[in-house]
């Protein structure tokens, strides 16, 4: 047994095409029905017209009374007319005037019976349910005597059945021309809609960089169209972004597997020594040990930084304070200073001596002047201001620790570092590369826009053009100029753009050969 469901058109043309002959052909029977029973009205107020302007003939009644009435002629009356009569006594007579064939309308035997009003027509069907109805038209003559007029429906009733045949014939070639040129109109209009589905068919077939044709925007179709094509275009971004996203997982899964091999191959050898030879003396003994230790400390290390990346990938900042960008700097001098005494290393304002003018796109690169002391407050003069940014001041002190000690890292000993901090405007899109020897991570700060700036440089032997293309980039190492220093896990940079950019700010870097390099963090300023 089919289901219903089966017998329902499913194409969306099918169904446009039946709702169009269902309403074409439902409108047709409407004015059928309504011209039917206006006609049918009009003719019988006709009828009724013809029953009301009767006049019965000269000396009816007279000869009613003297029982000559049926002596009459049966053509006395005009066309179909029949009067009929109710004695004084109420009966039902059987002298009656017209024609005899057809049969006439049924009327009761007694004058009770007859369910009339005097003047008002009503109708009543043929006698024997033979024929068609009849319209009938009591009134009261001399004597208490009541006649009733009577003339049949059948002109009315041929009249109107004409009508109604006609109806159905029209209805049933309006719905069969609505069928026939309602298909054809349908596919033409939906001609558009089925490029569109052709070319979706042929982007699920795997060619993601169609576009669906859009021939009149101005057309619901039209409208589709340009959704859709927003809406590729938006579903090939994210496929581009998830390949990029997926491939830079992946490069970031063997950087990340070839930095902890290193490690973990130097902790595995040593343990096995330790092992395998039992009897070493103490010293090799503690030598093992030792270098066990030192590379389960790097690995750990590097856990701690790849954990934090994916973190700061995924989490937004959530403590957000307002955080003295002085002190911090203040702070993280002194703590460099600690590790390296070897460095001389300065605190200036923005805009103190060896700093450009524009200092919201960068200055010009180098420490500043020289000084005498080593690790004190250089303003070079000028007084410094607090400088506060809203975000964590724990991930921002991490910043300017790791520029610092990649300042320290690779720079010869007795190089000077200094350490700028104030408010400014962007210039321009303030951390763009339109600059040569700048290269920045994050996004660019609009122009005009008040940020603060926090630039750590040095008057080392600067950085190479191709190293500074990628020294944002996980597990990148340049080198450190300290032969003596190990090198670190190249991810201290990529950690700093990282919190930046989650700061809504931004890294950059000005350097070149020979001329010191300078590295500029820059944050939105508290409204």
């Amino acid at each position: 047994m089919s289901r219903p469901g089966r017998l329902r058109p499913r194409s969306l043309r099918s169904r446009l095409v039946l709702i169009a002959g269902l309403l074409a052909t439902g409108a047709v029977a409407l004015c059928q029905l309504a011209g039917l029973v206006v006609l049918r009205s009009w003719l019988t107020d006709q009828v009724d017209d013809r029953l009301a302007g009767f006049r019965p003939p000269p000396g009816m009644y007279e000869d009613l009374a003297d029982g000559s009435l049926s002596h009459r002629a049966p053509d006395v009356l005009p066309s179909d007319y029949r009067v009929f009569f109710y004695s004084p006594r109420g009966d039902l007579l059987k002298d009656a005037l017209g024609r005899t064939s057809p049969a006439g309308p049924t009327l009761p035997d007694r004058s009770a019976d007859l369910e009339l009003s005097d003047g008002r027509p009503a109708t009543v069907p043929a006698d024997g349910g033979d024929g068609a109805d009849w319209r009938v038209l009591a009134s009261s003559g001399p004597g208490q005597v009541r006649s009733v007029v009577a003339l049949p429906l059948d002109t009315v009733d041929g009249a109107t059945a004409k009508l109604l045949w006609f109806g159905v014939g029209l209805g049933t070639l309006a719905a069969g021309g609505v069928v026939l040129l309602g298909n054809a109109a349908v596919r033409l209009g939906l001609r558009p809609l089925t490029r569109v589905e052709r070319t979706a068919e042929h982007i699920t077939a795997g060619d993601l960089e169609l576009n669906v044709p859009v021939a009149d925007a101005d057309t619901e179709v039209g409208r589709l169209g340009l959704a859709l094509n927003t809406m590729l275009d938006r579903l090939r971004s994210a496929l581009r972004r998830a390949e990029d996203s997926e491939r830079r997982m992946r490069r970031f899964m063997a950087d990340a597997g070839h930095e902890l091999r290193t490690p973990l191959t130097a902790i595995q050898g040593f343990a096995e020594l330790l092992v395998d030879q039992p009897g070493m003396t103490g010293g090799r003994r503690r030598e093992a040990h030792s270098r066990i230790v030192h590379n389960a400390d790097r690995m750990s290390r590097l856990v701690d930084d790849l954990f934090l990346l994916a973190k700061l990938g995924h989490a937004p900042v959530r403590r957000r304070e307002r955080v003295d960008l002085l002190s911090l700097c203040a702070d993280a001098i002194a703590g460099t200073a600690v590790r390296h005494p070897d460095r001389h290393i300065g605190l200036q304002p923005l805009g103190g001596p060896g700093t450009g003018a524009d200092s919201g796109t960068g200055p010009d690169h180098g420490p500043g002047p020289d000084h005498d002391h080593d690790h004190e407050e250089d303003d070079g003069g000028q007084d410094l201001d607090v400088v506060e940014a809203l975000g964590d001041g724990h991930q921002l002190a991490q910043i300017l620790g790791n520029l610092l000690s990649n300042a320290c890292a690779h720079t010869p000993a007795g190089s000077r570092v200094v350490v700028r901090v104030g408010a400014a405007r962007a210039g321009g899109e303030t951390g763009g590369t339109d600059r040569p020897g700048r290269v920045g991570a994050g996004r660019p700060m609009p122009y005009g826009a008040a940020v603060c700036v926090v630039e750590v440089a040095d008057d080392g032997p600067g950085i190479a053009p191709d190293d500074a293309r990628h020294v944002f980039s996980r597990f990148y190492r340049a080198g450190p100029r300290d032969p003596d220093r190990a090198a670190g896990s190249g991810l201290g940079l990529a950690i700093a753009s990282a919190i930046a950019d989650a700061h809504d700010g931004r890294l950059e870097l000005d350097g070149r050969p020979g001329g010191g390099c300078v590295f500029r963090l820059l944050l939105p300023a508290v409204g």
